[in-house]
């Protein structure tokens, strides 16, 4: 499919354009939730799409593996039924943790991420002693910015340690409120000239996953024309598509127009896409 280079479209359903796709890749918060309440036209949207055959995999930049992840969808009202499985960062980091084994890690992070390293064979350490970095977040997002980090960050890339970023975004939605995330702390340890392995959206290993994942659920692989991804994030769910081929539709949170959709409209959406590939839609959330 393509678009037009003139406009891009805003719709108030997905079920013209995304129902003849095979299956859809989702972003979680901001398009399924907003870190305290799931979005029920959301939930709706992607549970009818599952009614009619399709396959629901929801892909996520979260530090946390698929079986906590799954188990906070349920606690904010993302039911079981509208979707099939999950596919995180949390998920990947584990994947290359695996390949450090014995390793002495400082994990810069909240504590509430602990479960990216269960049952990986690595020692968590302070600072001083860790021979790699695995990033999660901030230690207290509610209060903390990047900046709080600077000192930090220039002793870790000072010692030419690798550093995994568990959640390539840079921010979220929490409420009506934008919080940091780890890809804020990474980019600041890249301009350090520090090292960054990134594990999530936009990057590729973690869309290979997905389409693996896609194909084990349908008994056969899926030709990524018949993939739908649909998300909020300029940098990371809607470059990430492009890079891998899939079509988007693009979904207007707070992190780029007001909330709820507001100032969604042909200008801002041709400045937001100036010089990127554009989607197939616009829309102020996800609904049927």
């Amino acid at each position: 499919m393509t678009i037009g280079a003139a406009t891009i479209p805003v719709i108030d359903s997905v079920r013209p354009l995304g129902s003849i796709y095979a299956a859809w890749l989702v972003d979680i918060w901001g398009v399924m939730h907003n870190g305290m309440r799931a979005f029920p036209a959301a939930v709706d949207a992607t549970r009818r799409f599952r009614e009619q055959g399709g396959i629901v995999v929801l892909l996520s930049n979260s530090p946390r593996p698929s079986p906590p992840l799954q188990h906070q969808l349920g606690s904010l009202g993302v039911v079981d039924q509208c979707y099939d499985t999950t596919v995180s960062s949390g998920d990947l980091t584990r994947h290359e943790l695996a390949k450090h084994a014995g390793a002495r890690v400082f994990h810069l992070g909240p504590e509430r991420d602990l479960p990216i390293f269960a049952r990986i064979d690595v020692t968590c350490v302070d600072a001083e002693n860790a021979e790699l970095i695995v990033c999660t977040g901030l230690f207290d997002d509610e209060t903390e910015t990047p900046d709080d980090y600077g000192a930090l960050l220039k002793q870790l890339s000072a010692r030419d340690l690798t550093m995994l970023c568990a959640n390539p975004d840079h921010l979220v939605e929490r409420g009506h409120r934008l919080v940091y995330c780890a890809g804020a702390l990474a980019h600041l340890y890249a301009e350090d000239g520090g090292k960054v392995i990134y594990a999530g959206k936009p990057y590729r290993p973690i869309y290979e996953l997905a389409e693996e994942t896609i194909a084990e659920l349908a008994g056969h692989k899926v030709a990524r024309s018949e993939i739908l991804a649909i998300g909020d994030g300029i940098r990371t769910d809607m470059r990430g598509a492009a890079d891998f081929g899939l079509d988007a539709i693009f979904v207007a949170s707070g992190l780029h127009v007001g909330p709820g959709g507001a100032g969604l409209d042909e200008l801002r959406l041709a400045e937001l896409f100036d010089g990127r590939k554009r989607p197939l839609a616009a829309m102020p959330a996800l609904a049927w």
